[in-house]
Formats: structure tokens, sequence, C-alpha cells
């Protein structure tokens, strides 16, 4: 193709697209700062948009309002951010107050789309490096070229089309936040407080109170395989050798960027399905304790020696014990480091630590439920990174 037609367009339109100037074809307002003494809280005045903190899934989201209006505008403009990070894009629901971080900008929907492209390409951290604050002016916003379209109605066509794709994208991010949300709720209630032994949100049928038990009772820990870089393979060849970075968000994940080993190599028996990976040391302590039930393997696989597998009758239910405040307060006095040094989670004290447990049947029920509760944040993630994936590709192939 031609370096004035996209590579994909809809049908019936067939004309070169032509190099014009943001400023020449939107209305560009920079934003001015109101004096501090002017912000407030009240949702009566005007609402004041300072910057990407105040973008929410690519929409003003109020957070300030002021009682002074200095530069302005109105719902359906668009949203520059011209201060660190420069070019973010949003749009706007409300009239508002530009503050000096954002411009507002008069376009539609294909303007709003290639502008998301040049910010998604670098474009404009390229042309703000090397300045003091990560910052560009309106002579830069405004004489930025862009392709287009010279039928509007192909502008109309693709704006739509991508407009369509961001209400997919957000729809999905906000039922996984939703999900995730109602996950750590049911967490709280669903396992008992301090010093109680009946949680407050139960399945019909149980009245029994919870019993303690060491969590060696629950489940086996066994330490992972410590290996050489003499014994790594090229990807796909020998034993897979689970890490930290297969566990995401509480979900486990295979990578292509799993280190392989000899098979020489391993002197430990291999992870088998429904057992949790732990990781027991990291640099950054905070990543030391996450965990996820092992599920989805493909061929032989073992976990490396900075993790824990974990083998127990009721794995759903142990890993969702392991997202409850029990947990979290464990992690809280049984790992070690900080200061530089690796994060550390003490097995023994693990094996050893009470924790507050309810009949089998109970468990494999709560055990069921966070399962799939985990199973639909997965999936809505998965869309959601399947979808953004795809605007990406699309955004290089149906724009110049």
């Amino acid at each position: 193709m031609s370096g004035n037609v996209p590579a994909i367009r809809f049908a019936g339109f067939a004309e070169p697209w032509e190099q014009r100037k943001l400023g020449e074809e939107c209305q560009v307002t920079m934003g001015q700062s109101p004096d501090g003494s002017t912000y407030t809280e009240e949702p009566a005045d005007y609402i004041l948009v300072q910057g990407n903190t105040d973008l929410k899934d690519g929409w003003v989201s109020p957070r300030v309002w002021t009682t002074q209006k200095t530069k302005f505008a109105n719902a359906g403009d668009l949203i520059m951010s011209v201060r660190a990070p420069v070019g973010a894009m949003g749009k706007t629901a409300f009239d508002v107050v530009l503050g000096r971080g954002v411009a507002g900008i008069k376009g539609n929907e294909f303007i709003y789309q290639a502008l998301v492209r040049l910010d998604e390409n670098g474009f404009w951290k390229k042309l703000s490096a090397g300045s003091t604050f990560e910052s560009i002016g309106s002579d830069a916003v405004n004489n930025v070229e862009l392709s287009m379209p010279r039928d509007t109605s192909e502008q109309k066509a693709i704006g739509k089309y991508f407009c369509e794709l961001d209400s997919l994208i957000t729809l999905h991010q906000r039922k996984h936040d939703q999900l995730a949300t109602l996950k750590k709720s049911l967490l709280e209630k669903m396992f008992p407080k301090p010093g109680s032994n009946v949680p407050e949100l139960r399945f019909a049928g149980f009245t029994e109170p919870w019993e303690q038990r060491k969590f060696s009772e629950l489940a086996s820990l066994r330490r992972g395989l410590t290996y050489s870089p003499a014994d790594i393979r090229p990807q796909g060849q020998g034993v897979r050798v689970l890490r930290s970075s297969n566990i995401d968000e509480d979900t486990f994940a295979l990578n292509d960027e799993d280190v392989f080993v000899d098979e020489d190599a391993v002197g430990i028996r291999p992870v088998q399905e429904g057992e949790i990976l732990i990781t027991a040391a990291n640099g950054s302590p905070r990543l030391v304790g996450k965990r996820a039930v092992i599920r989805g393997l493909t061929g032989k696989t073992v976990h490396g020696g900075f993790m824990l597998c974990a083998h127990a009758d009721q794995p759903d239910f142990v890993a969702a014990l392991m997202g409850s405040n029990w947990y979290r307060r464990f992690l809280a006095t049984g790992v070690a480091g900080g200061n530089g040094s690796i994060g550390n989670l003490d097995k023994v004290a693990l094996e050893s630590e009470i924790a507050t447990v309810p009949s089998v049947e109970e468990q494999r029920q709560i055990g069921a439920l966070f399962s799939c509760l985990d199973s639909l944040i997965t999936l809505h993630q998965r869309k959601h990174d399947q979808l953004a994936t795809l605007k990406k590709s699309l955004l290089e192939k149906m724009f110049v």
C-alpha cells in the first residue's frame, strides 16, 4: 500500500487520505489552572480537569471542582494530557474547566482514535523527550499532522467502529473489576474474623462452628527445584520450571518466557493439576506469598527453587483461605525481607500456622464458589486483553 492509503478500510472507499494539521481541523484550547483557593468539593461548582488522574476508562471522572472559570471545554469535547503523561487521551460528558495539564479539542471520534494511535506509538514522548518536565505546548498540539480521509462518511464509519470496540473493552474491564470487588467482599464475609469461629456469611444448611487446624493438616508443602544456568534448554525443550511469573492475580498461567531445563537436572516430583503454586522468595517482598491453583499443564512441569507447591484434598478452599485476612496476617509476620533483601516465606511457620476451617463439605462448596469467581474474573480479563490487542492492531491497519 502507498503511504496515504490504509491497509484495511471499509468497502466503498478508495480515495487516498490527506495530511492535515490538527489545529486546522479542530479548535484546540490549552488549559489554564484556576487559583488554588477556588478549588472545592462541591459538585454544584465547575468540574476541574487537571490531568490524566481525572480520567477513568477514557472519560472525565469528576474529582475536583472550582468556582473560577478559566479555560473551558464542552460536553463531547476531547481531552488531551499535555503534561506527564503527555498524549494520554480522554473524552468529557460534562462541561469542564481545563487546568494547565490538559487541552480541550473539538474533534470527532475519528480524530480521537487517530490521537490515541499517536499516543500508543510514543509520538508525544519522543516529541517531549529532553525537556526538564515532560510536557508539550500549543504549537506542538496544533501543528501535529494527521492522515485523514477526505470523505467525512469514512471518518464517521471508522470512528463508530472504534467507539463500539472501546465500549466492549470497557465493559469487560468493568465486569472484571466488579467481580474482583465481589470476591474481596466475600473473602471478608465467608471466613471468620479473628477470635470468631463462625463466618458472617455461609451457605444454607451449615450451622456448626469452624474448627482450628494447622495448615499442614490442610496441605502438604514441598520446595522447588534448584538448577544452574548450564541446565537450561531452549524454549519448549526439556522440563518446564514454574516461577513467580506464572501467577497473575491469583490465576495460574503458562508463559512464552517460561524456563525449561534438562530432564537429567530434575530431582523432584512434577507438579500436578490442582496443586497450589506459591511464591516463597522474591526480590520484591510484596510479591512473596502470592498463589494460584495450577490448571492447564502441558508436559512435564516442576516448580522452581523460589517457589513452594502445596498438595491439598480441597485445593480450591485452601486457595480461597490464602486469599483471606488469615493469610494476610500470616504474611505480615511470616515473611522476612526488606531494605533491598530478598523476601522469604517461612515454610515451617506456614505449616505450623493455625487456621479456622469448616467441615469438608462446606470447604468444598466455598472452594467451588471462589473457583467459579476466579474463572469469571480471568475470562473477562482475557476478553479485555484480546480486544485491546485487536484494537492496537486495527489502529495500525485502518489508519495511515
